[in-house]
């Protein structure tokens, strides 16, 4: 019976040491692999946002199913602050793509900190004849199903920009899903696929490169890191808009406290002129904002998204 009470002991003196350490370590799922936009972000920040949480940060990929498998594992965590997702538009996206989604992108998550912006560029294989986005309409208007897009998976914000911009520009492709940015890009590059929309820190490394074309920019305005793209508004796509922010999110039900301390870390974090310049090396536009202004961004955004399903005609059964 004394062996037993000290292997009982034992038992709870480890479990209690364990909990402990748990305790002290926050991971920020990012819901795709490496190389991508969520993962170079987590991975900037992770080290420094650690110090300033007095606690260790372990940034952790788990891909799949368009972003909805780790995006789901962050809904069903704790709300104490310890499991964050490092999201993007792809977020509010899902809410209108998927047709069984096994959580609510806005009623399940609250945001914690709002990091950025990110704009995203269409790129083409150089083998191709276009050389402007018009030319790519036009080529691909006169080669229906022939070309290929790359995506970092369906349902993402790489799959959606395009198939809104194949919708609205009248040309049909064929979508080919992969399960990072940086495995989309690289097909482009190596001539295998026609074209992606990938975010700034997916084509700014490609900006010399003469295998590939950058023909233009999604957002409203010409983008600060390639201001010689025109936005595929200008260039032949009237009314085409589409970019995303970039934030932390965390299940519902995180203490406010909780959030009040994550939300003012990354803000100091935005201020320090190192990070500043990993973030523009990303063609990341920084900018933080009140945990009120967060969580109001993530439903004017989640209604836009909506939209921009719908006039894409895309759906993911």
């Amino acid at each position: 019976m004394r062996n037993l009470t000290i292997r009982s002991l034992i038992v709870l003196a480890l479990t209690a040491t364990a909990a402990a350490a748990q305790s002290n370590v926050t991971r920020i799922i990012v819901p795709f692999g490496a190389g991508g936009v969520q993962d170079i972000l987590a991975r900037a920040i992770s080290a420094e946002l650690g110090a300033a949480l007095g606690r260790s940060v372990i940034v952790e990929n788990r891909a799949g199913a368009g972003g909805t498998i780790g995006t789901a594992s962050v809904a069903k965590a704790a709300p104490d602050g310890h499991m964050l997702i490092l999201s993007a538009a792809s977020h509010t996206i899902a809410g209108s793509l998927y047709a069984n989604l096994p959580y609510d992108p806005i009623r399940d998550f609250t945001g914690v900190a709002h990091i950025g912006t990110v704009e995203y560029v269409l790129m083409v294989s150089a083998a191709l004849p276009a050389r402007t986005v018009r030319e790519f309409i036009d080529y691909a208007k006169a080669n229906p199903g022939k070309l290929n897009y790359t995506t970092a998976g369906s349902g993402t914000a790489t799959h959606l920009s395009m198939a809104y911009f194949a919708g609205l520009a009248g040309i049909d492709m064929v979508h080919v899903p992969y399960k990072a940015t940086n495995e989309a890009v690289n097909e482009v590059v190596a001539g295998r696929s026609q074209a992606v929309i990938a975010a700034n820190i997916g084509a700014l490394a490609f900006v010399k490169d003469a295998r590939v074309r950058m023909l233009g920019v999604t957002s409203a305005k010409r983008s600060k890191f390639l201001p010689e793209l025109p936005t595929l508004a200008e260039a032949g796509v009237p009314g085409y808009e589409f970019d995303s922010w970039l934030g932390l999110l965390g299940p519902t039900g995180i203490p406010v406290s909780t959030q009040e301390q994550i939300n003012a870390a990354v803000g100091t974090l935005l201020k320090d002129p190192v990070i500043l310049d990993r973030l523009a090396k990303q063609g990341i536009e920084p900018k933080a904002l009140s945990l009120e202004a967060f969580n109001a961004l993530l439903r004017t955004d989640f209604a836009k998204m909506a939209r921009v399903v719908k006039a894409s005609g895309a759906r993911i059964e």
